[in-house]
């Protein structure tokens, strides 16, 4: 099983939001579905995947999601232009 971490966005250098799941194609859909509607990510429309990577863990995924929302928001930009400099929503690569 993985583990990821991951960057959603309202656009590109819009709005972020980093966390972790162990099912990346399901949280992917919640935020751009907006499922929960009383949360961050829905009220500052934040749901296009723009960055993700895999762990082996659950912990060493929790652990990298709290060092980045430590980050300044440059080095956030840079991450995500590194992996994705089209700020393409990855989500739709990920479903089957």
């Amino acid at each position: 099983m993985a583990f990821f971490t991951y960057i959603v966005a309202s656009r590109r250098n819009g709005t972020l939001y980093t966390g972790s799941t162990d099912d990346l194609i399901a949280r992917a859909v919640q935020h751009r579905e907006k499922i929960r509607l009383r949360s961050f990510t829905a009220k500052y429309d934040v749901g296009m995947l723009v960055w993700f990577e895999a762990h082996e863990t659950r912990e060493a995924a929790f652990r990298r999601e709290r060092r980045i929302k430590k980050w300044n928001r440059l080095w956030k930009l840079r991450l995500i232009e590194e992996m994705n400099p089209g700020w393409h929503d990855l989500t739709y690569r990920l479903e089957p």
